[in-house]
């Protein structure tokens, strides 16, 4: 038999790359990654019976074999309510703060240029205070048709309320698809309902920051620079308790639509995009039915027409449709329901791993 080939001595190991590491509560033996082995099964004076050599380095200071041992965690989850509420901040707070969710500077802009919208009717009233020109009060005074109009009215539910929307809403869920972080989520003790539960209340919560924090703003800031009375706030409180639930029921509505676009998609753009095409191309639609066969009837797939029409209805004004308030209802209820349960499936379709 022929003597097997002299070991060849192992390198120098530069000082620099030599790490003391702890192993098995032992520290001091160094971590170098330039360990051989010898042999895994070899031949000897065991050859006959076949017997395994035990694998082992040539030197002593060639490194350390580490043995893995995987100890699952056995301490206390926090409440269910605790890691509900480090969802929902991680969203909401990103608009202000940093280390939470990294909102795009774009969307914060279009948050800040849309509240200071809001607000116009509120800044007419004070200049109006302090010129003394009635015509600004009167204009932009609190009555049924502007309370209706602050929050359904053409400039806010064209301009200002579906583009507010699209920015939220685009990436709430998609990104989670695109990035894997729904791996992280579901990885842990959060449920897919809760997930979805929180999804849904932070993106309404910013909307509601603007949308009813303004309107709640308007009818204050009338109340106190008029200097109003008791027997004014009785007159208006159910106009104002009208527009408010209208409100609500936008700020429902829209975060079903756009959740649920979100949902089917990987992307930012897609979701933003379809949501601004369902609210204006269903409008739009609709009218130029109605210009060529005299039937508004089409109007009930259109989610901007259908909460003004609510709208009305709810704050006493003269309605614009032909057909009755009611179906304005059944047809939000629809939208929603459908809405929701396009979210709730695609939120179950998401797995415990990167798509």
């Amino acid at each position: 038999m022929t003597e097997a080939p002299p070991v060849e001595a192992d390198p120098p190991i530069e000082p620099g790359l030599v790490k003391e590491s702890e192993f098995m509560g032992q520290s001091g033996q160094s971590v170098t990654g330039q360990a051989r082995i010898e042999a895994a099964y070899g031949v000897g004076e065991g050859e006959g019976q076949g017997v395994a050599m035990v694998a082992q380095s040539p030197t002593a200071e060639g490194g350390t074999i580490f043995h893995q041992i995987y100890r699952p965690w056995r301490g206390t989850l926090n409440p269910r309510w605790v890691r509900n509420w480090s969802l929902l901040r991680h969203h909401v707070y990103g608009l202000f703060s940093k280390g939470h969710r990294p909102w795009p500077l774009m969307t914060k802009l279009i948050v800040v240029i849309v509240l200071i919208g809001s607000f116009i009717p509120i800044i007419s009233m004070a200049m109006s205070w302090l010129t003394g020109v009635e015509e600004l009060m009167e204009l932009y005074g609190v009555n049924r048709a502007n309370l209706w109009g602050h929050v359904l009215g053409t400039f806010h539910n064209t301009c200002c309320w579906p583009l507010l929307t699209a920015m939220i809403v685009g990436g709430l869920i998609s990104e989670d698809r695109q990035n894997g972080t729904s791996a992280i989520y579901f990885s842990r003790p959060i449920t897919r309902t809760d997930y979805t539960l929180m999804k849904f209340i932070s993106a309404a919560l910013i909307l509601s920051l603007v949308i009813v924090l303004s309107y709640c703003a308007y009818y204050a800031a009338a109340i106190i620079l008029n200097d109003e009375g008791w027997a004014y706030l009785l007159d208006t409180i159910p106009y104002f308790i009208g527009g408010l639930v209208a409100a609500l029921m936008l700020v429902v509505t829209f975060t079903s639509i756009g959740l649920a676009l979100s949902s089917l998609s990987t992307g930012r753009f897609f979701p933003a995009a379809s949501f601004l095409g369902i609210i204006f191309g269903t409008r739009i639609l609709a009218y130029l039915i109605k210009l060529l066969f005299e039937k508004d009837t089409l109007y009930l797939i259109s989610p901007y027409d259908n909460l003004a029409h609510a709208g009305q209805w709810m704050m006493g004004l003269n309605t614009t449709y032909d057909f009755p308030a009611a179906w304005s209802f059944v047809a939000l209820l629809l939208m929603n329901g459908i809405s929701l349960y396009i979210l709730i499936s695609r939120v179950n379709s998401l797995e415990v791993t990167r798509e």
